[in-house]
């Protein structure tokens, strides 16, 4: 029988806990444009974290995806970062007057790495119209120059055909391989394969299609020719400046061959011992925590606006809720007067206060997502839902709505009652 007054003190707790929730959800239906205002801070609050988290999410799986351009436990050299968030005029004068990376520097990297699966070079020299038998391009078409092993460390993969071959190189022919786009544009019908096409007035014979690679940030990734990198350097001259990739046996091997492809590379640009890099090191890993940091930060940014505007949403319902302590005194002093106790009280206003804020904190989640949506779909990326920065917005709604709500309950419930029902 000992739990038995147990289970009636909880069911009547529970009961008075109903009681109190609905009595707040009728005042602030009797109020509704007081509480309109009141609640708009907290939407506002909400919204502005929600929206940025929401787009940041949105397009982070997308772009991580994406940025995923090099080939397995691959990483590539060049002179500035992959990324550049330092945009002072000393930061920038100190990666253009890096030296430049040339051909040579690739036969020397492939001769000094014994680690790597393969040193590759590529380069974009031009861009400009193709023709073909069948039609012809926009003036936009990337001019690509490869070498073989630059296929696979650039993650392309062949649909037709077959890729440039050392044979090509050593040659210097005019082969080429197309990209998906550039293929169905010039061959709707297919056969590209040993037909020929014309970039400005070089003309050369399609070896291979490659497979589409889609688009990133709304550029197509198939909107180019490849050809051998020593063709471009014949025609663009043989100072045209390269790009290295290079490529890992696998994970194990990995930190090594970027350890020795550094060291190799500084004694190959006559690096002084104990001077910085001349040259940065990029892989997928480094491109995606780096975009990582600068989400971050955004997050960060939108977190401090928004508990600006919390707090002062918060502020806004305590100054709201003292208002409404004092209209609704006489109120008070009648429950006071049949049985309803302090507890009560506080506990009607302080639930008053929270179902404010969730409302405020629900509508501005529901409008930050779909905000936050909208502009990842300008992007043509996947709809997302932050069901964690849900949550979290809501828990902190709730805390605002009792920090805030606290101080007007506790006044509430210590009116005098005899004061109160003489209140007009």
């Amino acid at each position: 029988m000992k739990g038995v007054p147990r289970m009636n003190h909880r069911l009547k707790f529970s009961t008075e806990l109903r009681e109190a929730f609905a009595m707040a959800v009728n005042a602030i239906a009797a109020h509704k444009l007081r509480s309109s205002l009141t609640l708009l801070g907290i939407l506002i609050g909400v919204f502005s974290i929600i929206v940025v988290s929401t787009a940041i999410r949105a397009l982070q799986s997308n772009i991580e995806s994406e940025m995923a351009q090099l080939g397995s436990h691959t990483f590539q050299l060049q002179r500035f970062p992959a990324i550049q968030v330092d945009d002072n005029n000393e930061g920038v004068e100190k990666y253009l007057r890096r030296k430049r990376f040339y051909l040579p520097i690739v036969k020397a990297l492939q001769e000094r790495v014994s680690l790597a699966k393969h040193v590759a070079a590529s380069t974009q020299t031009d861009s400009g119209e193709v023709l073909s038998r069948f039609g012809k391009t926009a003036p936009t078409v990337a001019l690509m120059g490869m070498s073989p092993e630059a296929f696979e460390t650039r993650n392309l993969t062949v649909a037709e055909g077959r890729s440039l071959t050392e044979t090509d190189m050593d040659s210097a022919r005019h082969v080429t391989v197309l990209g998906a786009e550039v293929a169905a544009k010039l061959f709707p019908f297919g056969g590209a394969l040993g037909d020929w096409v014309r970039f400005k007035d070089a003309k050369y014979s399609v070896v291979g299609v490659l497979e589409s690679k889609g688009s990133m940030f709304g550029q197509s990734r198939d909107n180019f020719i490849a050809v051998p990198i020593t063709t471009i350097l014949n025609r663009y001259g043989r100072e045209t400046s390269v790009q290295i990739q290079v490529q890992a046996t696998g994970e194990d091997s990995f930190n090594d061959t970027v350890e020795q492809t550094r060291g190799a590379l500084r004694a190959v640009r006559k690096v002084p011992p104990g001077a910085e890099d001349d040259f940065e090191i990029v892989s997928n890993d480094s491109l995606i925590n780096q975009f990582r940091s600068i989400t971050l930060a955004v997050r960060a940014g939108a977190g401090i606006i928004s508990s600006i505007a919390l707090l002062a949403a918060g502020i806004g319902i305590m100054n709201i809720m003292l208002v409404s302590v004092t209209e609704r005194t006489k109120e008070i002093g009648i429950r006071r007067a049949i049985g309803a106790k302090k507890r009560n009280i506080m506990t009607q206003f302080i639930l008053e206060a929270i179902v404010l804020c969730q409302i405020g904190g629900v509508l501005g989640i529901v409008l930050g997502i779909g905000a936050g949506n909208l502009a990842a779909a300008f992007l043509k990326t996947p709809p997302v839902v932050p069901w964690d920065s849900a949550a979290i917005g809501l828990v902190v709604c709730s805390l605002v709505g009792i920090v805030f709500g606290t101080y007007p309950a506790w006044k509430a419930a210590n009116l005098d009652p005899i004061e109160s029902l003489r209140y007009e």
